[in-house]
């Protein structure tokens, strides 16, 4: 019985960890002062790196983004001290900035169900058995 006990209890104690992860960037303390004294594109990267994402249409804004994600054993998966940095550029020069933290970031949350897709076929498995007949080739034939 004690056996038995002493591994509930270890179990318990194996699923209650706690464990943080960064994710993205890791903003420095400073990041206003940074801001203010980089003029170009080339400046910013040397002081925070390459961007995670740039825009394609629209105004040419460079996108920097950090959040800690945070493991609490059983517990769902929650993320803290979200920033993103927006930097608008016109050729090499920086136009404009803005940091977004926890507060100003929308909430958006998953919905149940799947997304229909137009056109879409549903094959059972019988039919995804026969659909794939004949398809592959055997190995080693080369074809």
């Amino acid at each position: 019985m004690q056996k038995f006990i002493a591994l509930s209890l270890s179990v318990l104690l194996c699923a209650c960890t706690f464990h943080t992860k960064q994710r993205g960037y890791i903003f420095p303390e400073d990041l206003d002062d940074v801001l203010t004294a980089s003029k170009t594109t080339t400046q910013l990267e040397e002081k925070l790196g390459s961007p995670g994402a740039r825009t394609v249409y629209g105004d040419p804004v460079w996108i920097y983004y950090g959040a800690t994600e945070n493991y609490h054993g059983p517990f769902p998966l929650s993320y803290d001290n979200k920033k993103v940095l927006l930097v608008w550029v016109k050729g090499d020069k920086i136009v404009q900035t803005r940091i977004l933290a926890d507060d100003d970031l929308p909430r958006v949350s998953m919905t149940d169900g799947a997304t229909p897709i137009p056109a879409e076929i549903r094959l059972n498995a019988f039919e995804e058995l026969i659909n794939n007949i004949g398809r592959f080739s055997p190995a080693g034939l080369g074809q």
